[in-house]
């Protein structure tokens, strides 16, 4: 009696190891459970840690609530402004509502993945290429917007979208490459002139005030002779300006009599007058002519002709 007693409990006992085991079910913590029973949906979502389901009756089936990264497959496709470009976004995403991801759409990845694709290609139809380029935050605001509105109905939540790279065909970048290249030119022309005026009112500012102090550039004229002899140059080519030409013909009184003397006199007009020492010197070659030559005798009759 005793050993049939212990038979059926030992009997119960292996029934309900093999019912516990298959009932038994761990749900990870980045898990959650989602039960079936006769294909009809369970409400209560089994939470991270051990569960019981109903053996052939129930069926678990886990869904992954981690964030997924998802790459989007390079879109070719044909800007506003007439530009074909490649371009290649990343999405992520997580499920918020693991009844929903199961049951409302067969595979969420696959959908969320098309709908990426079809979203990528609208942005590119509808943005210029400088806004691919430049203004790219708000791309992917907007194509976070597009991904959004559907993704809530299958209980996914997009949490980022980013574009990654766009590609341009080798004649565009070229064209850009040369558009760069003459924008910086014109910076540079514009600069150098600013320079320039700036300069040249510096200089209108000088030469006002060496022009009310002539000697000023005398000194200007000496302290660049100094600066460039420093250089220690074999030859030296300085020009001289016509302002320092007048301005020693000024302060040499004797010189510029000279100079008035020896400009020619024009048609019907009296040349200036002579200098003291050019008189004198006159005067002198005058009175030694007179005592070479003497006073004029004439000669006396011969007797012949008497």
């Amino acid at each position: 009696m005793i050993e049939e007693v212990l038979a059926a409990a030992a009997g119960a006992a292996a029934v309900f190891a093999v019912y516990a085991g298959a009932a038994a079910r761990v749900v990870k913590q980045y898990e959650r459970g989602v039960v079936f029973r006769f294909g009809r949906l369970r409400d209560d979502v089994r939470s991270p840690g051990f569960t019981m389901i109903v053996p052939f009756v129930d069926r678990l089936r886990k869904v992954n609530m981690q964030i997924v990264t998802m790459p989007v497959p390079a879109q070719e496709g044909i800007t506003r402004d007439n530009v074909t470009v490649r371009v290649d976004a990343v999405v992520y995403f997580k499920v918020v509502d693991p009844a929903d991801a199961v049951v409302r759409v067969e595979d969420y990845k696959f959908a969320v993945s098309q709908m990426a694709q079809t979203s990528l290609r609208s942005i590119i139809g509808k943005s210029d290429l400088d806004d691919l380029l430049s203004n790219r935050e708000k791309l992917n605001q907007g194509l976070e917007l597009m991904l959004d509105s559907p993704a809530m109905g299958w209980g996914v939540a997009i949490d980022r979208v980013e574009i990654k790279d766009v590609s341009l065909p080798e004649t565009m970048k070229r064209s850009m490459a040369r558009q760069a290249e003459a924008d910086r030119e014109r910076r540079a022309r514009v600069i150098n002139a600013d320079a320039e005026l700036q300069a040249s009112k510096k200089l209108a500012e000088a030469a006002g005030v060496m022009s009310a102090e002539p000697a000023a550039l005398q000194l200007r004229l000496l302290q660049t002779v100094m600066a460039v002899s420093a250089e220690k140059n074999s030859t030296l080519v300085l020009p001289i300006p016509v302002e320092l030409l007048r301005f020693l013909e000024r302060a040499t009184p004797t010189g510029a009599a000279e100079v008035e003397q020896a400009a020619p006199a024009e048609q019907g007009q009296i040349t200036a007058p002579l200098s003291e020492a050019y008189l004198k010197g006159r005067a002198a070659a005058e009175e030694s002519v007179e005592d070479l030559t003497g006073t004029s005798v004439e000669p006396s009759p011969r007797e012949s002709d008497r």
